[in-house]
């Protein structure tokens, strides 16, 4: 059994298992019924889980396009941690 993957115009990506070879160039939608085109995608990344997907994609995005900055960033405001008892009266450096 090999694993497809199509895309809906509606309902986005979903994976449809099928015998090795037996896959068409489109399948009706399992959401609404409509005709899904077959995606052609790397092996096993098919399986990479949708944030993670989101997240490459914005990576390769702004390697081609960055965002621009209109100024630098304020400087965040460094949270005093609760000294442990025992390290209260160590030399600070």
């Amino acid at each position: 059994m090999a694993t497809y993957e199509y895309r809906c115009p509606h309902d986005g990506d979903f994976e449809v298992r099928l015998p090795l070879g037996q896959a068409g160039a489109s399948v009706n939608c399992p959401e609404c019924q409509r005709q899904a085109a077959r995606v052609w995608s790397a092996p096993l990344l098919a399986r990479t889980p949708r944030a993670l997907g989101a997240a490459l994609d914005r990576a390769a995005q702004s390697a081609e396009t960055p965002e621009v900055v209109s100024r630098i960033p304020g400087r965040r405001a460094v949270s005093a941690a609760p000294v442990h008892p025992a390290r209260a009266r160590l030399p600070r450096l």
